[in-house]
Parts: C-alpha cells; structure tokens; sequence
C-alpha cells in the first residue's frame, strides 16, 4: 500500500491503469480532453502489479483500475470519476492541475 500511495502523491493526476483496459483508456483521454495530463502507472507492467491492485482496492477503490488520485487522495474508479464529470465537479478539482 505504501507503495500505491508514494507513487499516487508523485504528481497532480495519477490514474492506475491496466494496458489492455479500455475504461482506463476513457478515463485518460477525458482527463486530457479536460487540460490536465495525468501520470499513468500500468500495473500489469509492474513486477508488484498483484500486490499493486490489492492495495487500491482495500483503499477502497470500487474496481482496481482504472484508480485515480487527484491531490494525493482517491477519487475512485469509472463509476465516480464519470459521475464528478456529469456533475460538473471533476472541473474544479482538475483546476489546479490543468496545463
């Protein structure tokens, strides 16, 4: 966990991703639509990849990827980043972030 969290706070934006993940794909492109260019960690590449989406999840992460961290702190996967985007809030906490 200590290592999710180290690489979570390393920048702005950080999602934690799978590469053959299309929802995690999504979320990255929206991000970028919105101005902010996340920090993608694939954890299928990561050799503590298992240990990885076990930490996510018991962070509380609905689904291990796509995980995102806004700030250092989780915001959560498709589900609650979609919702923060419809509700117009994703905006405002990308504010400080946004190239």
């Amino acid at each position: 966990m200590d290592k999710v969290m180290r690489m979570a706070s390393e920048k702005g934006v950080v999602i934690f991703t799978k590469s053959s993940c299309c929802l995690c794909y999504a979320v990255n492109i929206l991000f970028q639509e919105l101005g902010v260019i996340p920090v993608v960690h694939e954890i299928d590449k990561d050799p503590e990849g298992k240990e990885m989406e076990k930490a996510i999840t018991r962070l509380g992460c609905t689904a291990p990827v796509p995980a995102v961290f806004i700030g250092g702190k989780l915001v959560g996967s498709t589900n609650e980043v979609m919702s923060l985007h419809l509700s117009g809030s994703l905006t405002s906490l990308l504010k400080p972030y946004r190239g």
